[in-house]
């Protein structure tokens, strides 16, 4: 029993685990005390997506993936809204999902979904690494002084964007227990877990599209509560195309916004993956008759 607590990440565990109970507590306490005020939750939407759009635009597509080239602006605005998701720095963010990525499906896979469903989700989150954290194949993003920035000072960057602003928001609103609850806390949890849903149940929800070779599969509807990220299947086949949803038609808030601002200049040097190497994995793939 000692050696299984010894291995519990107590940070990481009590903040996942208590974070929602405080979320209720300040909620109840914002109805029963100040009255409910719907502006929290224009608080709560926008932080919502300002931090679940870094995630997917900044530290996956533009940080993990190299997927497309930003201007500091906008790498500054994904740094610091994606630490107010409470994920993580962008330096372990990525590092973790390289190695996903390079490993997937077997035991060097930090959130591999062969050992469950919870322990893709948010299990591995609460176990303390069994290496010394080096940050393997981060190179590039330690000589990018913003990110080292950011890595730096993670924790005092999101605890004020992600909990104190939003708070001082619904203050000004007249509800300070409405900008803590809904705004910051429900926030928080939400954003945790519609991202947390990339690493699992878009391992085991949806189709194979382009390839049989992992877990990860293609889900409209996955896409709708991940901010474009469940096309799953397409992205592990192709991953350094700054798209997830290949169609016109798909879901994915996270390639419009790279695609809008690449017009103004914010973005540049979009990858994408040729329509005829598309259609060739396609084409492989129903020839297997492989679609789940």
């Amino acid at each position: 029993m000692g050696k299984v607590l010894k291995k519990i990440d107590w940070t990481n565990t009590l903040f996942l685990t208590l974070t929602p109970i405080a979320a209720v507590a300040a909620i109840m306490g914002h109805v029963m005390y100040e009255g409910f005020n719907p502006w929290t939750l224009m608080i709560a939407f926008v932080f919502y997506w300002a931090t679940g759009m870094s995630i997917t635009v900044g530290y996956h597509r533009l940080f993990a993936h190299r997927s497309f080239e930003a201007h500091p602006i906008i790498q500054f605005f994904t740094l610091i809204f994606g630490a107010a998701s409470f994920e993580n720095s962008a330096l372990k963010w990525c590092s973790d999902h390289r190695v996903h990525h390079t490993h997937v499906d077997t035991e060097e896979d930090p959130y591999n979904i062969q050992k469950g469903f919870f322990w893709a989700h948010m299990g591995w989150i609460m176990v303390r690494p069994t290496k010394p954290e080096t940050y393997p194949m981060s190179a590039d993003l330690r000589r990018n002084k913003l990110v080292m920035w950011q890595h730096r000072y993670y924790l005092p960057i999101s605890i004020f964007v992600g909990i104190i602003v939003p708070t001082l928001i619904g203050t000004m609103m007249g509800s300070t227990l409405g900008g803590l609850g809904i705004g910051a806390l429900g926030r928080i949890v939400l954003v945790h877990h519609t991202t947390f849903f990339i690493n699992s149940l878009c391992h085991m929800i949806g189709d194979r599209t382009f390839n049989d070779e992992h877990t990860a599969r293609d889900s409209w509807l996955m896409a709708v509560f991940t901010f474009g990220e469940g096309y799953h299947n397409f992205h592990h086949s192709f991953q350094a195309d700054y798209r997830n949803g290949v169609r016109w038609y798909h879901f994915d808030p996270g390639k419009w916004a790279i695609r809008s601002m690449s017009w103004v200049g914010l973005t540049k040097k979009l990858k994408r993956v040729s329509d005829e190497t598309i259609a060739m994995a396609r084409i492989q793939m129903k020839d297997k008759g492989v679609h789940a």
